[in-house]
């Protein structure tokens, strides 16, 4: 099955070489491109993307917005990664929040980039520790109340099962280290993200360094 991309960026050179990549692979191919992120969810309606590559900062409606809308928007949304010039950046950790499924640097290396659209498709989430960790510590507002709300609610299993997704641990993995079932750990994955109304992993674990549940350091 192949899958369907959208490309979103303001530099048609950045566009062009994304493209270029998407398209050398069999499984892959680019259904659309849009310069800002005002025109996206149209062009998600029309085209029905499985993933949009989404530059982060463009000049009328920035990618944290566009995240949003599309998100907000559209019935059964595609899964989104934003793309950045710099890692440790606002834009990254706002649309992160926003629901975004991961981001990439306009530097990553054309077979990383592929892998992740490939992952993101299949449900998984671009969550790098070290780098939720640094816009955690550079940008999120940790403490306050909006931790109250919901750390009383996991149970002792699911705050394990949490900090190892802040780890960026697969199920399995996380299955090996507290000698349970992947199924089990796939159960609690569940209820952590109901529970902390988060749609994915990533959106969890930055919620739960914001929160002060898990510290940066």
């Amino acid at each position: 099955m192949t899958i369907k991309v959208l490309l979103v960026d303001d530099e048609r050179l950045i566009q062009a070489g994304l493209a270029a990549i998407i398209n050398a692979e069999g499984d892959l191919t680019v259904v659309g491109e849009a310069s800002d992120g005002a025109g996206v969810p149209g062009e998600v309606n029309r085209l029905r993307p499985d993933v949009i590559l989404m530059d982060v900062r463009m000049p009328r409606l920035d990618g944290i917005q566009a995240t949003r809308r599309v998100l907000d928007t559209v019935p059964e949304p595609p899964r989104i990664i934003v793309v950045t010039t710099f890692e440790n950046d606002e834009y990254v950790y706002d649309a992160l929040k926003a629901g975004a499924h991961g981001f990439l640097l306009k530097r990553t290396r054309p077979e990383e980039i592929v892998q992740a659209i490939r992952m993101v498709a299949h449900g998984d989430s671009l969550l790098f520790p070290a780098a939720i960790r640094e816009l955690a510590a550079a940008h999120g507002r940790r403490g306050g109340d909006g931790g109250a709300r919901w750390h009383d609610r996991l149970t002792e299993r699911e705050g394990d099962v949490l900090r190892l997704m802040a780890k960026g641990h697969s199920n399995a993995e996380i299955a090996q280290e507290l000698f349970v079932s992947p199924q089990t750990v796939k159960t609690h994955v569940g209820n952590i993200l109901a529970k902390l109304q988060a749609r994915d992993r990533t959106q969890a674990v930055i919620l739960a360094y914001e929160t002060a549940f898990i510290t940066p350091g």
